[in-house]
């Protein structure tokens, strides 16, 4: 049986309602301070989920606060919750400053009313750190944010379509046609609201090849940087062993 993307990733409403909780306690507890941030770009049909789920595993094991995931659907969902919404743009101090934070040399990255919403609170998300960001462009609307650390999932077609045939139960024919045109129209969609080349190493810390490391590999080899290079201190405890 051919399975949904909603089968793939936790609940939309299991992880709003606990990214919520978390900030709330944050707040009460008088720790709204700055966190890290990873953004994950891939290539369609990468593993970009799997890596999300395992760093967010890895990174509850080594950091002080717990970490949440945000994928299209739940940033959308952010968006959509006024309570949550609110939560978000109150962090970003007033809407001008997302402005400010989506220039760039290419002037303002997007024309679009919904997707610049979509982006004023993936920067809220962003800024208020321990999320790590699937897809929506963040790699490159957050270059602006100095807590944010950029990763890219890359690998040849043939692999990324019997991965995407393997994940989702589809026949290979098909999974090769998803590849083929998804992938056009994903750097389509960035190129045309953000104004980038989102294939460019320059927005990333780091590109892997999905097809020559795993995915706990990779996801291990992030954490090290975000480790090493993050400047606050009592964020990770000490790596074990």
């Amino acid at each position: 049986m051919t399975k949904s993307f909603g089968t793939l990733i936790p609940s939309i409403e299991q992880r709003e309602t606990g990214w919520l909780q978390i900030r709330e306690r944050l707040a009460r507890d008088g720790r709204e301070v700055a966190h890290p941030t990873l953004t994950i770009s891939r290539e369609f049909g990468c593993e970009g989920h799997a890596l999300a789920q395992r760093l967010r595993e890895l990174l509850d094991e080594v950091s002080t606060e717990p970490w949440q995931v945000f994928d299209k659907a739940l940033v959308e969902k952010v968006g959509e919750d006024e309570k949550l919404s609110r939560h978000i743009l109150s962090r970003l101090g007033d809407e001008s400053h997302a402005g400010d934070v989506l220039k760039t040399q290419f002037g303002f990255l997007t024309h679009d009313d919904v997707y610049a919403s979509v982006l004023k609170h993936l920067l809220g998300i962003a800024q208020a750190g321990c999320a790590i960001i699937v897809g929506r462009g963040g790699a490159v609307a957050c270059q602006g944010l100095p807590n944010c650390f950029h990763f890219r999932l890359v690998s040849s077609p043939a692999f990324r379509a019997a991965t995407l045939a393997r994940r989702r139960g589809l026949p290979l024919a098909e999974a090769e046609e998803l590849v083929r045109v998804q992938s056009r129209l994903r750097e389509k969609f960035i190129s045309d609201h953000l104004h980038a080349d989102i294939t460019l190493p320059q927005w990333y810390d780091a590109v892997f090849s999905n097809e020559r490391q795993d995915v706990d590999t990779i996801a291990r080899a992030c954490l090290l940087l975000v480790m090493t290079k993050w400047p606050e201190k009592g964020l990770f405890k000490h790596p074990k062993g």
